[in-house]
């Protein structure tokens, strides 16, 4: 079954954002999520939903929440890993 893909506000911002290819390996790996989306060595810790997508090379990360009733894939937030600025933006976006 294929998922559907949204993002949040903040996430396509910081979507539109990225350099072209850094966007086109995410949409690489983004399509393969959509057929499968909880990989549970991806998962976060601590959460039910909340899975990462991560561009080790590149040192990018995206955290998307899946939605099993609306079969729904949500980003939640794209950026850098460092100092976990994209874990963090995600975390704060989840209390809002």
């Amino acid at each position: 079954m294929t998922y559907k893909l949204e993002f949040i506000v903040e996430a396509l911002k910081e979507w539109k954002a990225l350099d072209a290819t850094i966007q086109k390996q995410f949409k690489k790996k983004l399509a393969e999520r959509l057929q499968a989306p909880e990989v549970p060595a991806a998962r976060l810790l601590g959460s039910t939903n909340r899975y990462k997508i991560k561009l080790r090379s590149a040192g990018f990360r995206l955290v998307y929440e899946v939605y099993q009733q609306e079969v729904l894939v949500l980003v939640v937030a794209v950026g850098k890993r460092e100092r976990n600025n994209v874990y963090k933006a995600a975390a704060k976006r989840e209390l809002e």
